[in-house]
């Protein structure tokens, strides 16, 4: 069976403090609550090994309900497992091990699966053309979104409407 198709596999992507990580907390929390299995993956943009302090966001992860997280960064996947370099398709195989019903991304902006684009300033916009597979677009009062887009888009403040959009969609098979 080919990855992702026995579970749903969707990434949260946006600029650094754009609210990816409180994102995953909701959408972790709401699919827990329903019944669903989640995993979640970290990409630590920022350089550096990920350390395993409380303070990470892979541990906000765990707190909200996902069943297995991980980090990675600089070639380590902070599941304590080290080679020269990780790609996002060898964490999913090891994710197949674990029975999940949805596997959310943070981060990996450049991989081909579908996104939630985070955008907060209106040089964010740059994103919408360098992302393949939006979805929706989530975006902050400090966006000015100057025309429809191709894709749903919902203001960070319409919190049911976009939380009732993406569970319609991590239900989906």
């Amino acid at each position: 069976m080919a990855l992702g198709q026995h579970r749903k596999i969707l990434q949260i992507v946006g600029y650094q403090n754009s609210g990816k990580t409180t994102l995953m907390e909701q959408l972790i929390t709401k699919a827990t609550v329903e019944g669903l299995q989640v995993g979640t993956i970290k990409h630590h943009g920022h350089g550096g090994i990920p350390m395993g302090d409380n303070s990470k966001d892979s541990f906000r992860h765990e707190q909200a309900g996902a069943s297995v997280t991980a980090v990675e960064g600089e070639g380590t996947l902070r599941m304590s497992i080290h080679q020269s370099n990780w790609q996002l398709d060898e964490i999913l195989a090891i994710y197949a091990s674990f029975k999940m019903d949805i596997v959310l991304i943070e981060g990996y902006k450049n991989e081909s699966y579908s996104k939630v684009v985070l955008l907060r300033t209106p040089e964010d916009q740059a994103l919408l053309q360098k992302l393949s597979n939006i979805i929706c677009v989530i975006y902050w009062p400090t966006y000015t979104l100057e025309k429809p887009l191709e894709y749903p888009a919902f203001s960070i403040d319409e919190k049911a409407k976009y939380m009732e959009f993406l569970m319609t969609e991590m239900r989906e098979k």
